[in-house]
């Protein structure tokens, strides 16, 4: 058994999932992990559709970093940021300077919100949310105001709109795609998700670029890049995430798009992993909850003596707008194939078929989301 404690840098899903499957497998080695926040364990998708419900940062939390520590018999340290990794020592030091070693080292660090470059004194104030503490900033800003535009039109601003919508705000919704969930859906889902976040109240500027944001007295001041202006008390940035990469690159660790690492989630160094939204699995960058639990297992088993590779079964993405209910299973982007569409009033129902008719991806809408398990079976794996 090692001296030396499992570090993993990051108290998010992916830290916190790959402690307490280690647990299951191993109870004595000890486990270490650093939090940049206060470390609490909470649900971060929960973050886009909470305000509607009136939930607060509070009740988002499941469990403090004092808790979990007891639950997972660990080590937690809230508020402390790794200012560097020396593989070679295998060690972390701390801002402060303090140096701690390590058997193996899990990078968790998740990823930041991407910030347009924009021009203009008000593109500081410029919100969006990543964490609880994002959340708590925004509600905080919310107070008393009435309209919000959202920069982003992907699965997390639809979300916030729809959110937001329900809550009683004005909405505007700001993406230079032609559609709605772009990078998900195919033309007809986006179209028909469209539809019904406009009838719930949402307001799109479609194939629309932000340009200028001035702060005018309690408002914002968008320019668009037609000339277009929109006034709005608050903007809320949701043009997606880029893995933390920082600190792993400074310590010689291979980057790409993320940590570059293999299907044992193993990076160019052999007791360095990286799993989550700050990782590129064989190319691959796997945001979402889903690929993050397969992950987590895979690793810990890893970490336990048994080398294990991951494997990422066919992961449909769940779309938490009620206004639009929609379950997609985005076809792998090297597939070759077309999309098959049906469509009512009611629903929209999209396979993404190849030409020998091998189901390979889907987008369901409306009341075509009741057949989210019925075809799941069909599906390939993401990476067997």
């Amino acid at each position: 058994m090692s001296v030396q404690p499992i570090i993993i840098i990051g108290s998010g899903l992916a830290g916190y999932t790959v402690a307490r499957e280690f647990r299951k497998l191993d109870t004595e080695t000890s486990i270490l992990i650093i939090s940049a926040d206060h470390g609490g364990f909470y649900s971060k998708p929960m973050l886009s559709n909470a305000l509607a419900t009136g939930k607060t940062p509070a009740s988002i939390l499941n469990a403090s970093s004092e808790k979990m520590a007891e639950q997972l018999k660990m080590t937690i340290r809230p508020y402390s940021r790794v200012s560097a990794i020396d593989p070679s020592s295998k060690t972390v030091t701390l801002q402060g300077g303090e140096k701690l070693v390590y058997s193996k080292l899990v990078l968790a660090m998740g990823a930041d919100p991407i910030r347009l470059p924009l021009e203009g004194e008000g593109a500081e104030d410029i919100l969006s949310v990543n964490d609880l503490d994002d959340y708590q900033r925004l509600r905080d800003a919310l107070e008393g105001k009435k309209d919000v535009t959202i920069l982003g039109a992907g699965l997390i601003g639809c979300e916030f709109a729809n959110d937001l919508t329900m809550a009683g705000y004005r909405v505007r919704v700001i993406d230079i795609s032609p559609q709605p969930l772009g990078r998900l859906l195919p033309q007809a889902g986006g179209a028909f998700m469209q539809r019904k976040l406009e009838a719930a109240g949402v307001v799109f500027y479609l194939g629309a670029a932000t340009r200028y944001v001035e702060r005018i007295h309690e408002s914002l001041r968008l320019t668009l890049a037609n000339g277009e202006i929109i006034q709005t008390d608050i903007v809320l940035s949701a043009v997606g995430l880029r893995p933390r990469t920082a600190l792993a690159q400074a310590a010689g660790i291979a980057i790409n798009r993320g940590i570059s690492v293999n299907r044992s989630l193993q990076t160019c160094y052999e007791d360095i992993y990286a799993l989550g939204d700050c990782a590129e699995v064989e190319g691959r960058v796997l945001p979402f909850v889903m690929p993050i639990m397969h992950a987590a297992r895979g690793l810990a088993a890893t970490l336990a003596q048994t080398l294990t590779a991951v494997r990422y079964p066919a992961m449909p993405v769940l779309v938490k707008t009620p206004s639009c209910p929609a379950v997609v299973s985005p076809p792998d982007t090297s597939f070759q194939g077309e999309w098959l569409v049906e469509e009512d009033e009611n629903g929209v129902k999209a396979l993404f078929k190849s030409a020998e008719d091998k189901l390979l991806g889907y987008a369901l809408l409306g009341a075509s989301t009741k057949e989210k398990n019925a075809l799941a079976a069909h599906l390939p794996a993401v990476m067997e």
